[in-house]
This record gives C-alpha cells, structure tokens and sequence, in this order.
C-alpha cells in the first residue's frame, strides 16, 4: 500500500505492518494492521514465543490518537496462544498494552494531559470516559513503574532522609500513607492505609541494605510510624515535625481561652438576643465578648496581627493573667522551632520547666506529651528537619484527589501522584524531552 512508512511513522507504529487504511461511515480512520513476523505468536503477558491455540473472537480494534478532527482506530486479528506461565492468553501486539483498548501512544498522551490539565479538558480533548482516564493512568503508571524495576527497582535507590505522613483521600477514613524524598521533594511510595502492615510494606519493597542507608525520618508523632522506623532502620535519627507540635499548644490555648470565655459567661456578661430553632438565645458581651472576639489574635502569629489585635492582646494581658501566660507558652514553643544547634536543645528543656511549673494543666499536660518525643524534638531543632516538604506534597495530592473524584479505587489516585509528583513523569509521545527547537 502507498504511504506504509508515511502511516507508520504518523502513528508512531513499531514492528507493525499496515496492510490497509479504510473510512468508517462516521468519518473514523481504521487502519487495518498486524504484527510483524518476529513480534507473532507471543504471550500478551511475558511476550514469551508460545504455540497458538485458536484465533480468538475475531478482529478487534485500538482506539489510537486522532488525525485532524477524525477518530482513529487501529483494527487487527487477535488469536489466543498457550502460555505454559499464563495460561490461554490473547497474543501480545506491539502498539497496547495487554488487554487494553487503547494504543500505547494514546495512553501516553493521555496520562500526560491529566497531570497537567483539568479533568473535563482531557475528556472533551480525547474523547473519553472518565473512568477510561483511571484505567489509562493506573496502566501507564504501572507499565514506567515496571520498566524501572518496579517497587523494589530504581525508584527507591538512594533514599537517605525520608519523610513519611498519611493523607485522607476520600471519606470514611480512607487513607494514603506517603513517603518523599528529602533530598529530590519527589514522592517515591504511596499505599492505602495508615497503620503498621501498610509502612512495613514500604520497607520491604526498600529492602534491609537500602533500609540501612536511611540516615533521617521525619514524621508527625503517630505511634505506629515510630515503632515500625524503629525496628526496620533503628540507626535512623527520627525527627518530629513542629508543625504537629505547635497545633498541639495552639489546642491547649484554645482550651484555656474557652474556659476563660465561659466563666465570662457565667458572670452574666450576656444578653437576650432572639429566638433560635424555638429557644431563646444568649450573645456574649463584656469580657465574654472580648474574648471571642480575641480568639484569632490569640492564633496568629505576631508578625501577622492587625493593630485591632494587638489591642485585643494588650487587652488580654491585662485583664487574664492566665490566658496571657498560655499565649505566651504557645509563642515560646513556636519560635523555638526557629532556633538550632545546641542553644536551640538548652531552650527546649527550658520550655519544659516552664509549662510544667505554669500552673495551666493544659500546658502541663502538653509539656509531659512532649516529653515523651522529646528525643525525637531535640533531634529536630538539632538538624532542622521537618515534614514541611511532606506536607507541601500532601496538599498537591489533596488536589489532585479532587481531580480524580470518580475512580473507584485508590490505585489510579496513586498513580496519578506518582506521576504528577514522582521521580518519572509521562511523557508525550514522540517528544525527546531533551530537544527543543
């Protein structure tokens, strides 16, 4: 047929033969091809030569990549060989992916636009169901995650200081446990769950030699990630992250800030206000007033107050001596985290001494929690590690799980991460990253 190679090369075909280009009556191109003699009469799932075993259900077809503003198909016999691994199996074609219904380039522009575009232009663009988009992206992921040696291959090699957090991915306590590399920001493993088998088949896929090269672990102060680091890398130097420990102290503020706001209340600095759901409601005014009011500059930190707040601060610290030495607890142990080195150690146990002989059980309470973690805190502010990247990571997951709304599992989420924030991203096909003109 004229144009063979013209054809092959537009369709970015390899080992193939097309044998005939024909139009269907709704405009869509359907070129007629098969594989070449070398490429006949393997397995579909290890490509291994096998004797055939019959011809199959027929002609079947591969949806492929649009040319101009017609659909594009590629349409070819597909026999059954005996696979002595897999059985009775479809025989492996050169342009898709085992039991696929799009070719390899489809696929791969595919999950190079829903890492980059919204959801309703990748289905508008390709014309494609988004749940097809799911079992695009999970297949892509799956066939660069296999050609890099998979979960045990290159894709974990050279991991020294890692960061590991969960994620809720969708309602009903349904969670992803992470881990990223420190040193590249890239996510390098994710699993559904959030418990100890889950992190215990992360460092299986590392292995005990790469699992010995861990050096850092950062983590918030989940119990079950601790325990597990400690028995697979026990040389590993944990470190807590400080945003987890300052939202600690921010909760025991708003305690002691609620229970200043309800004595407030209970004195009477109240006033009839309406009727709500058929009872009579109660606004706050007075010192009860102010004290809400002065929650948020309670919160913030103060390089960020309002002159309003700062008012409202002044206000508290000379009226509730209490809630202004919890005020000033919760800003110690925050610009603490600021400091490092030796200095920074010293100031920590002095943090320590000081909540414990407050007299705020909050804040007592807090310093012993601390306490408990507090090899972990010192090995923080000691060499100024923290799970910061984890979470900046996390958020764009949380993203993408907006985008992925629909799937019904978590596996073509994680792969979706894996290739928006892993170590190798799609790529377009055709396309050397390398060149540019």
């Amino acid at each position: 047929m004229p144009g063979v190679s013209l054809w092959r090369g537009l369709l970015g075909l390899e080992h193939t033969a097309i044998e005939n280009v024909t139009r269907d009556p709704d405009g869509s191109l359907v070129f007629h091809v098969r594989p070449m003699a070398r490429r006949c009469g393997r397995c579909g799932r290890c490509r291994r030569r096998c004797p055939g075993y019959d011809p199959g259900s027929g002609r079947r077809r591969w949806r492929t990549l649009d040319h101009g503003v017609a659909m594009a198909f590629l349409e070819a016999d597909a026999p059954r060989v005996r696979c002595p691994a897999h059985g009775v199996v479809v025989a492996h074609v050169p342009w898709a992916v085992h039991g696929a219904g799009h070719t390899l380039t489809f696929d791969a522009q595919v999950a190079w636009l829903v890492v980059r575009t919204s959801k309703s232009a990748v289905t508008e663009l390709m014309r494609v169901a988004w749940r097809t988009v799911g079992a695009i992206v999970d297949r892509v992921w799956a066939s660069i995650d296999a050609e890099h040696g998979g979960p045990t291959g290159a894709r974990l090699d050279g991991l020294t200081r890692i960061g590991i957090d969960e994620i809720s991915y969708r309602r009903g306590q349904l969670y992803l446990t992470v881990v990223v590399d420190h040193d590249t920001g890239r996510l390098v493993w994710a699993e559904p769950g959030r418990d100890r088998p889950t992190l215990h088949r992360f460092f299986d896929d590392l292995g005990p030699e790469r699992s010995r090269q861990i050096t850092h672990v950062t983590a918030d102060s989940a119990t079950w990630i601790a325990e597990v680091v400690t028995a697979r890398c026990p040389d590993a130097v944990q470190c807590a992250d400080p945003f987890h420990i300052v939202k600690w102290a921010n909760q025991a503020l708003a305690i002691v800030r609620a229970a200043a706001w309800r004595a407030a209340r209970a004195a009477g600095a109240t006033r009839k206000n309406g009727h709500e759901q058929g009872r009579q409601r109660r606004d706050s005014t007075g010192d009860a007033k102010a004290l809400r009011d002065a929650r948020y500059a309670l919160w913030r930190n103060p390089e960020d107050l309002t002159d309003r707040q700062r008012q409202r601060l002044d206000w508290v610290a000379a009226t509730h001596p209490m809630l202004w030495e919890a005020y000033r607890l919760k800003e110690g142990l925050r610009l603490l985290f600021a400091m490092q080195g030796r200095p920074a150690v010293e100031a920590f146990h002095e943090w320590l001494a000081w909540a414990t002989a407050s007299q705020i059980e909050e804040f007592a309470h807090l310093a012993r929690r601390i306490t408990a973690i507090s090899d972990r805190v010192e090995a923080t502010l000691t060499h100024k590690l923290s799970n910061a990247l984890v979470e900046s990571v996390n958020t764009k997951i949380r993203l993408l799980t907006r985008i992925a709304f629909g799937f019904h599992s978590p596996q073509p989420l994680i792969a979706l991460a894996m290739l928006s924030r892993g170590p190798h991203p799609p790529r377009l096909p055709g396309r050397d990253p390398q060149i540019r003109q």
